[in-house]
């Protein structure tokens, strides 16, 4: 459902000129998704809660086949926004619930690899996106945009095909008290039928049910309507939770302050600003965008369990500064020089470009997923990663909506060199407030912030009486800390 990224990047240039519309409505037609899918992330949290995962992830992609549909058949602006508020409720749908149901669905050894997934496909939309913009660049400007967004409407279609036939969250079917159903997915999803009832264990502990209750259908507790979850999330959170919260927010704020989705949104802008001046030259390279952005992440999905989201994140944070002040640096040469044509700037521009959105795709992109979807605790878990959604979706709106604007005020080179100093930020907080979470089951991680110093690499003691060393080995230290 992302594909949109890159769908618009290029469609809006086709867009401007056929709608007769301004610099201010590009901004808003371009970002504006990215608020309406706040009214999404927030009924994504109560509906997976209350129907389901599965069923969610259809609804979504249902709602985003309409958004699509309206927008490539739109014969004016104001339709074409009526799409965008659509489709953007089911962006925010998505994107809250596919990272929540591959975590709850994934066993710890391959959380962080299958939780990318939903990254994975998003880099690939964003690359067909590209790819669909310089296939229709050709055609006649009223019919070429509409091609572009409309063929958004295909992939939901089989997105929600294949909903159909995937197993229901094993936490979610707990929390239902449907145990036996919970055990025929985990015995599916689990290496090993010991590893499944160890699961299952954990699980039914998490909810608040006997370990040794083996029915395969039990009276859970009614819960709240999600009252209670929002107290414990926001009014009354104990300092872990508070400290999960932190974390997750956090490295969504960060994730979307990059820039990234200005480059995404507006690389054939920067193209331009960078001495591209031919339309299909710059579709053109924003189509090794989407191709660099798709290897990067598909170099992520092979590391996250095998090197850990540390790792990653700080050497991934580390490239983007690097090349943001490249980038910003090209750009304000070739901006001070306009006469001329420095050839070696414009290659240092795209390839920074490149180097940029590789190196977010290599860790920050897919992580800030997978980190903030498995540190919530079970109860929380879906209203959470909402709100994880909303803030993502709020700095990108921010974004897409300002960018413009932004590089008129400053200048291209100053915008970035701006967000070259917000991800050094972020990889100060990384370092210092994300700790480890590699190979840990997502029961382990409900107690793993109730230690503030917890942090890679260090020897700490665990909330039940666990030493943990250097090389993430778990021993008992023969007494409880409770």
């Amino acid at each position: 459902m992302n594909s949109d990224c890159g769908v618009m990047s290029g469609a809006v240039i086709f867009i401007k000129d056929n709608l007769k519309i301004d610099d201010t409505k590009v901004e808003i037609v371009t970002g504006i998704i990215n608020l309406y899918a706040l009214i999404g992330s927030a009924a994504a949290g109560r509906m997976s809660d209350w129907i389901g995962r599965r069923y969610t992830i259809i609804f979504a992609a249902l709602i985003f086949f309409v958004g699509a549909l309206i927008m490539g058949l739109a014969p004016n602006y104001a339709v074409l926004m009526l799409g965008r508020f659509i489709a953007g409720i089911g962006v925010g749908f998505g994107l809250m619930i596919a990272p929540v149901y591959t975590t709850e669905l994934s066993p710890a050894s391959s959380r962080g690899s299958l939780t990318s997934l939903p990254e994975v496909f998003i880099n690939f939309g964003v690359l067909l996106g590209y790819i669909s913009n310089f296939a229709f660049a050709g055609l006649p400007e009223y019919l070429g945009w509409r091609l572009m967004l409309g063929c958004g409407a295909i992939p939901p279609i089989f997105l929600a095909l294949g909903a159909l036939v995937m197993p229901e969250s094993p936490r979610w079917l707990v929390m239902q008290g449907r145990l036996g159903e919970a055990k025929r997915v985990l015995l599916r999803t689990s290496n090993s039928k010991e590893e499944a009832d160890s699961r299952l264990a954990d699980i039914k502990e998490a909810a608040g049910i006997p370990k040794d209750c083996t029915d395969d259908l039990v009276v859970v507790p009614k819960r709240s309507h999600g009252e209670d979850v929002w107290k414990e999330l926001l009014i009354r959170p104990s300092p872990a939770i508070r400290r999960v919260l932190i974390a997750a927010l956090g490295i969504h704020f960060f994730q979307q302050a990059s820039g990234i989705d200005a480059v995404v949104y507006y690389s054939p802008r920067i193209f331009e600003k960078a001495g591209i001046t031919k339309k299909t030259d710059r579709l053109g390279a924003t189509v090794a965008v989407g191709c660099s952005k798709m290897f990067c992440v598909l170099i992520a999905t092979f590391l996250l369990d095998k090197i850990g989201r540390r790792p990653l994140l700080l050497t991934s944070t580390a490239g983007m500064v690097l090349s943001l002040v490249l980038l910003a640096s090209g750009l304000t040469i070739i901006d001070h020089n306009p006469e001329k044509k420095i050839i070696w700037a414009i290659a240092v521009c795209i390839a920074t470009v490149l180097t940029f959105v590789g190196s977010f795709s290599m860790g920050l992109g897919p992580i800030a997923w997978v980190y903030s979807s498995e540190i919530f605790p079970l109860r929380l878990r879906a209203q959470g990663a909402s709100m994880g959604v909303a803030v993502n979706r709020v700095m990108s709106g921010l974004i897409g909506m300002t960018f413009i604007s932004m590089y008129k005020a400053m200048t291209i080179g100053g915008t970035f060199f701006m967000f070259a100093g917000i991800v050094s930020l972020a990889w100060i907080f990384f370092y210092t407030f994300l700790p480890e979470t590699r190979g840990k089951s997502l029961e382990e991680l409900e107690t793993f912030f109730e230690k503030p110093q917890l942090r890679s690499g260090k020897k700490e003691e665990g909330n039940f009486g666990q030493i943990q060393n250097e090389n993430g080995v778990v021993a008992s230290n023969g007494h409880d800390q409770l």
